[in-house]
């Protein structure tokens, strides 16, 4: 697209290199060096790739405003002949190797390459005594390689490379601790569920390059375009909600959400990494990235919008309960996803991705301090078992706070403006959804501030042999801890006055698409901004009553919730209605087919061949014994009955031999003459 690049941006292809390198250094080897080595060649690799994320970056700004795109096509990846599109023309399949750079993946790449970083050095230090160090370092790697090559990739296909590879990272990272039973069958939950909404992407993408001959992004709005697409479509809005369908897999969304919190059976920096900064977001970026498809579905909008705000009430309701420390965030990631498709689906990409990135940033924090908590606690995740711990573990304490009043909503704290600025678009769109998303933000803040006070607040419920133990975490892990903090606190003002909505526009609103009419008028953004703090500090204000003030108003309420609360302890039962509706009767297909192969393929099929050729073989012996073989020996004795008469003169006497040929000899001529007499 440039004819000459900047260097950084020139070499974008290098940024997921990098990574990939230092994946195959650990597993040629990895072995045989040491852990001060194999951390010091990974960590360093994402490092490098950070330093040239940020060039990538700033050069790209430097950049005239609408122009600023770089794409690097290393070589043609997937040629195909002509064929006939579903408009009725002939073109040609092409998918390169190639690497595209803009406001968009951009800021992708600099959270990805930024978190993902400072999770690294952080790793270095929570998986110092673990074993298979080395391992886990190639996996971490191996996992940056896919997600950057998934926000790099210029087309879809190369898109779903990257979109493979995390899922499978993924796989290895939750099941590292693969002889913990519940840590493998977590892995293989997710990995399986991923590929229920894989094959909806992949039809998404058949679909694309079908109707539209091209699957570039850079073509797709053109082309687009060029088709004269109607609004509403069949075909659109059929590509659209696959591609959804396809994030609701990867970003744990309503009805394909339920892998993630099993997910947190693997290590604590794998949650923070993938199951809250970087993974469970591509289903965000997709869905932003293809833009001008679902600008031009109505429908598929819609769906974007019910389904992130249903999943976001719903996963926080779950959240409200839980005790233990990790499902607690897990359950919150899946809502704040939510939060991001609603702003998607209400057509403020740019705050979904705004949203992204600050969740990157507090979420990250606290999956990372909740690491600290459960490495100062030995292992103990069960926040019933702790309390008192703020001044045991205060660089962690202060840390968590920011994070937790980050997400709460509360300003000028980063999650304030991304979920600010989500809420207000809702509300243009339809007060409905506002109103859904606005309890979930009061929900919020209440669990998450649950989860801070019976953490650190409190009374101590610590095992004695536990309490003895307790102690802040190295220095390696607090430095990401402070670093994203900062982070927390300052990551939301660079939204202040439409500068990073300005800086995305390029990407969001460059597709040609027209945008779909608003329900309801412009939102008196004020007053609705003072409604969800207000809110957010009534769910902060319930927590300190109900876990510090009066701790016994929270198991009055327990006890008279009753069945409802068992409900919702119990995740509204779902995965036990999964196993019920899918797995279960899977495995009734899976031993319905071993019986129709055991008593119908085997039985009938071979058993019942080789039956068949035993008995054909029986016949055939009893045929050739007494038909065959007894024709034969009846032959033989009549030939031996005819054979007696001559027997008796074949007694070996040469003497008895030449009688009888003289008396032959005497009787043929007195025939002979015989003969002559007759005839005369």
């Amino acid at each position: 697209m440039n004819a000459v690049l900047p260097f950084f941006l020139d070499h974008i292809w290098l940024i997921p290199m990098f990574p990939l390198a230092g994946a195959a250094l650990m597993f040629f080897i990895g072995r045989r060096l040491s852990n001060a080595a194999a951390s010091a060649i990974c960590v360093g690799s994402v490092g490098v790739s950070f330093v040239f994320a940020l060039g990538a970056f700033f050069q790209l700004l430097g950049m005239p405003e609408g122009q600023r795109v770089a794409e690097k096509i290393l070589f043609e990846w997937v040629p195909a002949g002509p064929y006939h599109m579903t408009s009725g023309s002939v073109t040609s399949f092409v998918a390169d190797w190639g690497f595209l750079l803009d406001p968009l993946s951009a800021v992708m790449i600099l959270v990805v390459t930024g978190v993902g970083l400072l999770i690294h050095i952080y790793s270095t230090g929570y998986m110092a005594n673990e074993g298979g160090f080395y391992r886990f370092f190639g996996y971490l790697n191996l996992f940056m390689f896919s997600m950057l090559m998934l926000v790099l990739a210029n087309n879809l296909l190369l898109l779903f490379v990257g979109w493979e590879g995390v899922g499978t990272c993924s796989y290895l990272l939750i099941g590292f601790w693969f002889k913990k039973k519940a840590a493998s069958d977590a892995g293989k939950k997710a990995f399986i569920v991923n590929r229920v909404g894989d094959a909806g992407f992949l039809l998404g993408i058949f679909l694309t390059s079908a109707l539209l001959g091209t699957i570039r992004f850079t073509e797709i709005g053109p082309a687009l375009v060029t088709a004269h697409i109607a609004i509403g479509a069949p075909l659109i809005t059929a590509i659209a909600l696959l591609f959804f369908w396809g994030a609701t897999g990867k970003s744990a969304q309503i009805p394909l959400y339920v892998w993630l919190p099993d997910a947190m059976e693997g290590p604590t920096p794998v949650s923070a990494l993938i199951h809250a900064a970087t993974m469970v977001t591509a289903g965000v970026y997709m869905v932003t990235r293809s833009n001008a498809i679902f600008q031009l579905s109505p429908l598929a909008m819609s769906v974007v919008a019910i389904v992130g705000a249903a999943t976001a009430i719903f996963a926080a309701s779950i959240g409200v309960v839980q005790n233990d420390i990790k499902k607690v965030l897990a359950y919150s990631t899946i809502s704040q996803l939510g939060y991001m498709f609603l702003g998607c689906g209400v057509g403020a990409f740019t705050a979904g991705i705004f949203h992204l990135m600050t969740h990157a940033f507090f979420k990250g924090l606290l999956f990372l301090a909740a690491g600290s908590v459960i490495h100062a606690m030995s292992g103990e995740q069960d926040m019933t078992k702790m309390g008192a711990l703020a001044k045991k573990i205060p660089t962690t304490y202060r840390t968590m706070l920011v994070a937790t009043l980050a997400i709460a909503g509360i300003p000028p704290l980063a999650g304030f403006f991304s979920k600010d600025e989500i809420l207000e678009k809702a509300f243009e769109r339809s007060p409905a959804l506002w109103v859904v998303g606005w309890i979930t933000a009061g929900m919020t803040a209440f669990y998450m501030f649950r989860l801070l006070f019976m953490t650190f607040h409190g009374e101590s419920h610590v095992d004695h042999d536990v309490e003895h133990h307790i102690h802040e975490s190295p220095s390696a892990m607090t430095i990401p801890l402070t670093i994203l903090a900062v982070l927390s606190i300052i990551g939301g003002w660079i939204g202040i006055g439409g500068r990073f909505e300005k800086f995305l526009e390029p990407v969001t609103a460059s597709m040609g698409a027209p945008e779909i009419a608003a329900e309801a008028g412009k939102a008196p953004a004020l007053l609705l901004m003072a409604a969800s703090v207000l809110l957010a500090l009534g769910g902060i204000w319930l927590a300190w009553m109900l876990y510090i003030k009066r701790t016994d108003l929270a198991a009055a309420v327990r006890r008279n919730a009753g069945a409802l609360y068992d409900l919702v302890a119990h995740k509204y039962y779902i995965d036990e209605i999964y196993d019920a509706m899918f797995l279960n009767r899977s495995k009734d297909l899976g031993s319905s087919l071993g019986m129709f192969d055991a008593k119908i393929i085997d039985g009938l099929g071979v058993n019942g061949a080789a039956w068949l050729t035993r008995a054909i073989s029986l016949v055939s012996m009893w045929w050739d014994t007494w038909i065959v073989d007894g024709s034969v020996r009846l032959g033989a004795f009549l030939v031996e009955l005819a054979s007696f008469p001559i027997r008796l003169i074949q007694d070996g006497e040469m003497q008895e031999y030449m009688l009888i040929i003289v008396i032959g000899l005497i009787g043929f001529l007195g025939y002979t003459v015989y003969l002559l007499h007759w005839m005369r």
